[in-house]
C-alpha cells in the first residue's frame, strides 16, 4: 500500500511542475533548472499526498469486507490513484487556465491548453483501466499498459510545453516626438487598495460618505475588472503601463527561485496552496523593483512630454527614476528614518526634494489613520492578530507627503496611492459583517465593528481634501485596483490551519475595484464595466497625449461629456517601449 502510494503521489508531483512551467513559459527546460524544480515539488506535494493516497486506502480496507492485497505495483490500486491525481490536477489546469489567461503570452495559453486536454484524457484512460480490474488483478499486459499511460501522461504534457518563450524588449521612442494638448488641465490619481463598492454605496446612501456621495451624485462610477493574481504590484504595474502583465513582465507581486542562482519562477498556481512553498522556505523570494518593470509607467511617459509629475507611493517605483516633477517610492515611510537618511535618498527623486519630503513626515497629519489604529486598546483575539502598520504608516506618509509637495512643485498630473484600507479589510472585515461569518460576538461587534468604517471616513477626508483643491478643468480619478470580501468558510479553516485565524477579508477570487471619474467636463453616469489597463490610456487622452496601439487598454471616452470629446479625438502612437 504504502509503495503505490509513494508512486501515485509521485506522478502527482510530476503533473504539478508540468503545471508550474506551463504557468512560467520563460522558465528553461535544462536539467539543470527542472530537476531541482521537481525535486522540491515531490518533497512538498509528492509526500504529502502519498500519506492522503495511503490514508485513503487504509480507509478502504477498513470500510469494506473485500480486502486488497496489493502487490508492491498494483494495476487496481495505481490505476484508481492515477485517476485521482490526473483528474484532480487536470481540473487545477483548467482553472488556473481561465484564471491567469490575461496574465501569459497567448502562445503560452495554447500550449497549456493543449496540457490540460491531454491530462483530461489521461484521467479518462486511467478510469477506464481501473474499471476493467474491478474484482481481478492485472497482469503483465495491463501493468504494462498503465506504466506506458503514466509515462505518456507526464512527457505528452512537458513536450507541449516546449521550449522557453522568449522575451524581447521593445525599443524607447524619442521623448521629443510627445507633444501634448495644450491644456490648463490637471490630473488628479487617488489609488486606494482593498476599496469596494460594496461598502461605499450602502454607506452613500446612508449619508456617511459625503464626499464618496459628491462623487456618485455629479460623476462617473464604474466597476473595474482587476486580474490574479490580485497583488499590488502586479495589478497596480498593469493600471500604470496599460498592458497586461505578460507586455510589462510583472506577473506576481514576486519572483521565486530553487536557488539563488536558479531561474526565476515569476507566478505560482493557484488551487493547490502554491504559497506554502515560500511560506516555509522551500522557495526563496524576490522581490520586484522598477527595473522589473517590461514596459514604461505612466509617470515616464508623462515626463517624456515635459508634463510635470507628482507620484507618491506606487509599488515598483524604487529605485526612483529621473522624473520632471518629483516621485516617493512605496519603501520610502519604511526607510525613511535610516541612519544620516542616505538609504532613503534613493526613495526620492530628484534627491534635492529629500529635505521637503522628509520634513513633511514630522507634520501633523489631520486626520491621522495610526491615531485611529492605536486606540485600540488590543487587537482581536491577542495582540499577534494586529494589522501590519507598514500600509497604515504609509498612508499617513502619503496624505503628510502630498500635502507638502502640492505648493511647492506645480504638477499637471498627480498620483497617490495607499495601500491601508486592504490592511485593516483584511483583519476587520469580520466585525463589519458579522452576519457573513456568524461567529462574531456581541462584545466583538461593539469593540470592533467600528474599525472599518472609521478607515472608510479617513478615506473619504482624503478624497475630500482632494475636491476642495480642484480647479475648472482638473479630472479627479478615484480608482480601487481591487475589492474586498468575506473569506469563504473552506479558506478559513486553512487560514486556522497555517496560522493566521484572524484574516476575515480576502481578494483572492479578483472581486472588482472601481473607477470614480469628477470634473468639468465628466459626463454624469454609469458607463460600461473597465478594465485595470484602460486607466493610463484615458489619462494619456485627458491631458492630449496618443495612446499606444501596443497598449491592452483603451481611452475611456464615455467618461467625458459629448463637447469635450468632439473636439478631442483619441490619437495613437505605435509604442512608448521600454
Amino acid at each position: 500500500m504504502l509503495s503505490n502510494s509513494v508512486i501515485a503521489g509521485g506522478v502527482a508531483s510530476g503533473y504539478l511542475t508540468i503545471l508550474v512551467l506551463h504557468l512560467n513559459p520563460a522558465f528553461p527546460l535544462t536539467l539543470e533548472e527542472v530537476v531541482p524544480l521537481a525535486l522540491i515539488m515531490g518533497l512538498v506535494y509528492g509526500v504529502n499526498l502519498a500519506a492522503v493516497f495511503y490514508v485513503l486506502i487504509v480507509l478502504r480496507q477498513l470500510t469494506t469486507a473485500d480486502v486488497l492485497s496489493p502487490g508492491w505495483v498494483s494495476v487496481r490500486l495505481l490505476s484508481w490513484l492515477c485517476t485521482f491525481a490526473a483528474g484532480a490536477v487536470a481540473v487545477i489546469m483548467w482553472l488556473n487556465l481561465r484564471d491567469y489567461s490575461p496574465v501569459l503570452e497567448s502562445q503560452a495559453v495554447t500550449r497549456m491548453t493543449a496540457s490540460a486536454a491531454m491530462l483530461s484524457t489521461s484521467a479518462v484512460v486511467f478510469l477506464l483501466i481501473a474499471l476493467a480490474h474491478i474484482g481481478r488483478r492485472g497482469g503483465r499486459l495491463s501493468a504494462g499498459l498503465l506504466m506506458a499511460m503514466m509515462a505518456i501522461s507526464i512527457a505528452a504534457p512537458l513536450g507541449a510545453r516546449g521550449r522557453a518563450l522568449e522575451r524581447t524588449l521593445e525599443s524607447r521612442p524619442l521623448a521629443s516626438s510627445l507633444v501634448p494638448t495644450p491644456s490648463e488641465g490637471r490630473v488628479m490619481l487617488l489609488a486606494f487598495d482593498g476599496a469596494t463598492l460594496d461598502i461605499i454605496s450602502p454607506a452613500v446612501a446612508e449619508g456617511r460618505l459625503p464626499n464618496f456621495g459628491r462623487i456618485v451624485d455629479s460623476g462617473a462610477v464604474l466597476h473595474l475588472a482587476t486580474l490574479k493574481p490580485t497583488q499590488a504590484e502586479p495589478v497596480w504595474s498593469a493600471a500604470v503601463t496599460g498592458k497586461l502583465p505578460a507586455a510589462n513582465g510583472i506577473r506576481a507581486s514576486a519572483r521565486y527561485r530553487v536557488r539563488t542562482t536558479a531561474a526565476p519562477i515569476e507566478l505560482l498556481p493557484d488551487y493547490c496552496f502554491s504559497q506554502a512553498l515560500v511560506r516555509f522556505g522551500f522557495l526563496g523570494e524576490e522581490p520586484h523593483t522598477a527595473q522589473s518593470l517590461l514596459a514604461r509607467p505612466l509617470w515616464s511617459i508623462l515626463s517624456d512630454a515635459a508634463i510635470p509629475v507628482g507620484v507618491i507611493g506606487f509599488p515598483l517605483s524604487h529605485p526612483v527614476p529621473a522624473i520632471h516633477g518629483f516621485i516617493v517610492s512605496d519603501d520610502f515611510h519604511r526607510i525613511a528614518h535610516a541612519v544620516g537618511g542616505l538609504e532613503a535618498g534613493f526613495g526620492v527623486s530628484p534627491p534635492s526634494r529629500f529635505p521637503e519630503v522628509r520634513a513633511a513626515l514630522d507634520r501633523w497629519s489631520v486626520p491621522d489613520p495610526q491615531a485611529g489604529m492605536a486606540a485600540l486598546a488590543e487587537a482581536p483575539d491577542g495582540a499577534d492578530s494586529r494589522p501590519d502598520p507598514a500600509p497604515i504608516a504609509g498612508d499617513r506618509a502619503h496624505l503628510q507627503i502630498v500635502r507638502a509637495m502640492q505648493p511647492a512643485v506645480p504638477t499637471r498630473f498627480t498620483a497617490v496611492r495607499f495601500p491601508g484600507l486592504d490592511a485593516v479589510g483584511h483583519y476587520f472585515f469580520r466585525y463589519a459583517n458579522p452576519s457573513a461569518f456568524g461567529d462574531v460576538s456581541e462584545a466583538e461587534r461593539r469593540q470592533y465593528g467600528r474599525v472599518l468604517d472609521d478607515y472608510y471616513s479617513f478615506v473619504d477626508a482624503v478624497v475630500g481634501d482632494t475636491l476642495e483643491s480642484m480647479q475648472r478643468n482638473d479630472l479627479l480619478l478615484v480608482v480601487s485596483a481591487f475589492g474586498m470580501e468575506p473569506l469563504s468558510p473552506a479558506k478559513r479553516v486553512l487560514e486556522q490551519l497555517v496560522g493566521n485565524p484572524h484574516i476575515s477579508g480576502t481578494h483572492e477570487r479578483a472581486p472588482d475595484g472601481f473607477l470614480l471619474a469628477y470634473g468639468s467636463h465628466v459626463a454624469a453616469g454609469h458607463p460600461e464595466r473597465a478594465s485595470l489597463v484602460d486607466l493610463t490610456p484615458t489619462v494619456l487622452y485627458y491631458l492630449g497625449l496618443p495612446v499606444a496601439r501596443d497598449m491592452d487598454g483603451f481611452a475611456r471616452t464615455d467618461l467625458f461629456e459629448a463637447d469635450f470629446t468632439a473636439s478631442r479625438p483619441v490619437t495613437f502612437i505605435p509604442t512608448y517601449g521600454r
